[in-house]
């Protein structure tokens, strides 16, 4: 595969993830090798339906999740997404979400996505924010800063 053709693709899966809804969720399977591989902080799983799931259950989750593509980059083997996703949690404490993150993609020969490897640092953009476990996240990472 040429880094044009990686790059054209990246750019392909970048403004469905940019345009992602609950009516869109359809385009971005279309996207998605049947045996994809999704990995964030939290998951680890294998298949378009359980990926797909993943985002279904966000838009139940919160009140309008949006991701904004920061940066579309493609290397010899991966193309890599940054972004930023915003939104607010519905269950308590019904927190803003403001996540600034990168995604390692991979596609096959057909063009479809075979894995999307979230990097984000779920521990001081999320978990910190937390009531009672912020706290404990807080003094944690005191202990290793400079």
């Amino acid at each position: 595969m040429t880094n044009a053709s990686l790059q054209s693709q990246a750019e392909t899966y970048a403004a469905c993830y940019a345009a992602l809804a609950p009516h869109t969720l359809s385009d971005l399977s279309a996207l998605l090798a049947d045996d994809v591989l999704f990995v964030d902080p939290f998951n680890r799983l294998t298949g378009r339906a359980e990926m797909t799931a993943i985002f279904e259950k966000m838009f139940t989750q919160m009140t309008d999740p949006k991701f904004e593509i920061l940066d579309v980059v493609s290397g010899t083997n991966a193309a890599y997404l940054k972004w930023r996703m915003t939104g607010k949690v519905n269950a308590a404490p019904k927190m803003p979400f403001d996540i600034i993150g990168m995604s390692e993609v991979t596609f096959n020969k057909a063009g479809l996505v075979t894995s999307h490897i979230d990097h984000w640092d779920s521990s001081s953009q999320l978990l910190s924010h937390l009531p009672y476990v912020g706290w404990m996240v807080r003094r944690i990472s005191r202990l290793f800063a400079h």
